[in-house]
Formats: C-alpha cells, structure tokens, sequence
C-alpha cells in the first residue's frame, strides 16, 4: 500500500457517554467507538477531526503512526498534577508541545523519520506507552526527559547549527535514566531515542529514590483522621464525581505521608553540544569496541583453520564434488578464509600449490572457476 495511517484515542479518568460517542461518530463513521476508545485506519485520505481538539475534549491519550516516519503521542493529564511551566522546560521546536485547558494539560510528543523503515506492531503501542502518563501525574518526569532528547536527536538532523547547541540548555535531570521502567523503555523506542545519547545523559542523573513500603491499616487510619475535614470532602467528592483517577491513590499517600511535592530533578548543568558529543564518543567506542571483537574472533576463526588445514581441504573437495551451487560458494569461502590463514611462506606455497591442482581438475566447470576468480583464488 502506498499509505498507511492509524489512529487510537483511549478514555482513562472516565467513561464518554452516549452523546459524547454520537459526536464522535459525525467525525467518522468508520471508527471503532466504544465508550473509552476510539480506533481507526486510513489507506486514503486522513482523519477529519483534529486530534488535538479531539483529546482536549474527550480522551486521556492519542496515538497516531503513519508509514512515513511518524510517530506521535498526546497526552491529558489533570492539571493539578503536572504544572505548565515544568513541562515547558523539556518542550523543543515542534517535537514536545504542552498546552493547558481549563481542566487539563495536554503533552504532544513526535518523531519523525522518513528514512525510517516501518515497525511491525507500532500501531499497537499504546498500550505498551499509556504506563507514563501515571508516573507524570506522580512527579516522575523521565518521560518528558526522554521526549527532549528525541527531540534534540531530530534537530540535530534538520539543524546542524553548532552554535545554537552550544547555547541550548539540558533541562532538568530526572533520577533514573539508567533504570528505566517498562512504560519509558516503549517510550524511548517509540520516540526514536538514540541508546548512545541517553547512555550520555544517564551519566548525571542520580539513582531513583526507594518506593516507600506499602502502607498498612494501622499506619494510614490516624494519618486519615488527622486530614482537614474539608481536605476529605474535597477528596471524596473527586473521587464520586470523576470516577478513579489513574493519580488519586498515589496523591492521597503522598499527602498523608507528607510528600506531596515529588523528588525535584537535579538542574541541567550540559548544553545540547556537551550532550551530543558525548553520544557521538561513546558510539564511536563501542564501534572500535565492536571491530575489534570481530577481529579478534576473526583471528581465533583463522588460527583453528590454519591447525586443521587437512580436514579442512577435505571439506572443500566434498563440497565441490556434490555439484551443488551453493555447496560451492561454501567451498570458496573455506578456500578464502585458508589463504588468510596461512601464517608462513611454508603454509602459503602448500596452499597455492593445491590451489593450482583443484583448479586444473576443474577446468571444465566454468561456474565454480568464477567463483574462485571472484574471491581472487588463482
């Protein structure tokens, strides 16, 4: 097919109700429509409805992939749970966007890879993603850490303004870059972020903080007791009205237990430039890494080769007598690789000398001497 898109729209906090559903259908009438998802695909033409408005209005969470590059996530969290300003500082051009309704603030995170090959699956990912938006809504800011630096990846890719990076601050640093949760792992895959960069990062974010152990009844009962009365209306009436907030439990802990306010990142002390250079660094290592074990078993290959050359010519006179083609091309291989193997000029006159009497018995099989010519074996 020549184009492919996918949109899913999932409600979290509560339920669409009937006229809600019937809106949603004049926007398509295609769709799968339930009372907490919205599903559709396009092989032609495009969504009528905008997905921004869309998820301010009804939804919890957009994902939308296309077979061009695109993968984009929105997110709508309630607005006490995440201030504007905070997720401004990790916003990028137009790769992370926040935005705030009377009620909510909605996240909009993009890659874009048009080089990029498509993902088997990617059109069910959100399940795998819908995890981050309750670590944000409980003060864990790694997604939106995540998101910058996939933004900072496809702006080096569109930008190679040096100066400008130079100049460009690293937000705050989440604890536990290094420790990724399952949520922020699918994240990271589906936002493109590269493994080197976020090693980089890594290096300056601080170890996550223990999860507190689980509360006990006679812990929480005087805690709860002791909370304003109006507090406890007010919590209670959230909870009678909105239905279960994904957050409510884990706002209500921090409450009790007096930690309302999330462990803050530590500040951003590198520039985007200090950052990418140290993820082109560690790539280039871990590519010299990399060539040097592929030289070393390459040795090792050649070195077993070179102890068992006589099993090894026994080989290729079977492989050649079976008149198979690709029996062939194994046999050249073992022939290329026994001439790299050959450590002293004893070793390479033996070789050259049987070489020049298999291919005198082979004379007449023009196949098999393009083959040896082609891995330059006269």
């Amino acid at each position: 097919m020549s184009e492919y898109q996918y949109y899913e729209f999932q409600a979290l906090d509560r339920p669409l109700s009937s006229e809600e559903q019937e809106q949603l259908r004049a926007i398509s009438t295609r769709a799968r429509i339930t009372a907490t998802s919205f599903t559709n695909h396009y092989e032609w033409g495009d969504l009528k409805g905008d997905p921004r408005r869309m998820t301010e209005r009804y939804f919890d969470a957009h994902l939308y992939v296309a077979n061009w590059g695109t993968h984009r996530l929105l997110l709508r969290l309630p607005k006490q749970s995440l201030s504007l300003p905070t997720a401004q500082v990790y916003c990028l051009g137009a790769h992370v966007d926040a935005w705030t309704t009377r009620t909510h603030l909605l996240l909009d995170l993009t890659s874009e890879d048009e080089d990029g090959d498509w993902i088997e699956g990617a059109d069910d990912s959100l399940a795998a993603l819908i995890g981050v938006r309750d670590e944000l809504t409980t003060g864990d800011l790694r997604p939106l850490y995540l998101a910058w630096l996939s933004a900072l990846t496809a702006r080096e890719l569109e930008d190679d303004d040096e100066d400008e990076y130079r100049t460009c601050p690293e937000p705050p640093v989440p604890a536990g870059l290094g420790e990724l949760t399952a949520p922020q792992r699918a994240l990271a895959d589906f936002l493109r972020v590269d493994a080197d960069l976020l090693t980089a990062a890594a290096q300056a974010s601080p170890a996550p903080p223990k999860k507190p152990a689980k509360p006990t009844k006679k812990e929480l009962a005087p805690l709860i007791a002791a909370l304003p009365q109006k507090e406890k209306d007010a919590l209670l009436l959230r909870l009678a009205l909105g239905g279960p907030e994904p957050g409510l439990h884990t706002e209500l802990l921090h409450r009790l237990r007096g930690t309302t306010t999330p462990t803050p990142a530590a500040p951003g002390r590198r520039s985007a430039a200090h950052l990418l250079d140290a993820a082109h660094t560690l790539r280039t290592e871990r590519r010299q890494h990399a060539e040097a074990e592929q030289a070393a078993a390459r040795a090792r290959h050649l070195t077993a080769l070179a102890d068992q050359a006589e099993s090894v010519w026994q080989q290729i006179e079977a492989h050649i007598a079976t008149r198979k083609p690709s029996a062939h091309d194994q046999a050249v291989t073992l022939l290329a690789d026994l001439r790299d193997a050959c450590a002293t000029p004893a070793q390479r006159t033996d070789f050259h000398q049987r070489l020049t009497r298999l291919r005198e018995a082979n004379r007449h099989r023009p196949g098999l001497l393009r083959r040896l010519d082609g891995r330059n074996l006269r």
